[in-house]
């Protein structure tokens, strides 16, 4: 049962007033990178090879995505950055880390990794909509000497971090040495964790301060369905993912968030349009680990995240969000995704 809940609405201003002091945080991002590729155009016809639309290219352009886009949502807030993953000694390595250094992510936690391939996601897009994805990839674990490497550069950066994300899309960087080190070391530093998990090694990120699924991750994980709606439910989800906060993203519906000892609380979604759902995840993870960065409370962060979502998928294809759209979005008129529904009877303060 969802019952109706104010406790957790935050205003235009004070989300202000938390980013206003945006330079003074410092993120560390480490996972999985890769360059987004877009090819865009119109379709007019069907292929006479195939039955399959024939789109006539007017414009292509490249973007950053994963571990790299959470980061280039960072500094889009006006943080500081810095990213650990790999990148290939290919072309679309060299692409990736000039996107970065021209967005100012700190890259020099970048392994280069010969014999190995950039990720590299190429989205066909007619007019709003995607035709098909192209994938190159090499899942397989980092070897053990880039584990090594990975280690050693994440402890050069722990110490100034305020917050760390752990971005895993499952190609193969995030294995169970590199997950232990950071948070272990994040732990001795005393600053935040938050996760974005996805399947592989979905019960490995044992006492992070944020696990944040989506609804079909954490179905397929736990092989049941999820009840969002069920404060028992969630609290019980939370405790066998052994999370301080389990914030699991809805879509549509928003995000609900459960936390120990504070019970659970549905944020509903903007009714804003959605444009394009692509790094929408991504965004919500940029804006809660800046958000706890900056001293913000879990039920701050995750209004903030809630606002922030609903400007990206208003953007084509993978994007960042400003500040100044934050502050918009937080001050429109809309249904306001601040507006928080206790669930369960309990309510997030």
């Amino acid at each position: 049962m969802i019952g109706k809940g104010g406790g957790a609405l935050l205003s235009a201003g004070c989300i202000k007033g938390i980013l206003e002091r945006s330079e003074q945080a410092r993120v560390l991002v480490v996972g999985d990178l890769m360059l987004d590729r877009y090819v865009s155009g119109s379709v007019t016809r069907i292929s006479p090879e195939s039955s399959v639309p024939v789109v006539q290219m007017d414009k292509e352009w490249v973007g950053v995505g994963g571990a790299a886009n959470v980061a280039a949502n960072v500094v889009a807030l006006g943080a500081e950055c810095d990213l650990v993953g790999c990148v290939g000694s290919d072309d679309a390595g060299y692409e990736l880390r000039e996107c970065l250094r021209g967005l100012g992510v700190g890259i020099a936690g970048l392994v280069e990794i010969g014999e190995r391939p950039t990720t590299v996601k190429t989205r066909v897009l007619a007019g709003h909509q995607q035709v098909v994805r192209i994938d190159r990839e090499d899942s397989d674990d980092v070897s053990t000497d880039t584990v090594r490497l990975l280690r050693k550069e994440t402890r050069r950066r722990l110490a100034a971090c305020a917050s760390v994300v752990l971005e895993d899309y499952d190609k193969g960087v995030l294995v169970p040495e590199i997950i232990e080190g950071v948070l272990d070391g994040a732990r001795g530093e005393g600053v935040p964790t938050i996760v974005d998990p996805k399947r592989r090694r979905f019960f490995g990120y044992g006492s992070a301060t944020v696990f944040k699924p989506n609804a079909k991750e954490l179905e397929d994980a736990l092989g049941e369905p999820v009840l969002p709606g069920d404060a028992d439910w969630m609290e019980e989800a939370r405790s066998r993912l052994d999370c301080d906060h389990l914030l699991l993203t809805l879509g549509r519906q928003g995000m609900v968030l459960c936390s120990t000892g504070k019970g659970t609380t549905l944020f509903p979604a903007s009714d804003r349009a959605v444009f394009d759902v692509s790094g929408a995840g991504d965004t919500v993870t940029a804006v809660v680990s800046l958000a706890l960065a900056l001293g913000a409370s879990m039920s701050e962060a995750a209004v903030m995240a809630n606002h922030a979502a609903a400007v990206q998928v208003s953007k084509p294809g993978v994007a960042t969000v400003t500040r100044a759209e934050l502050y918009e979005q937080a001050a429109g008129g809309v249904e306001d995704p601040g507006v928080a529904r206790e669930v369960g009877g309990y309510g997030e303060s």
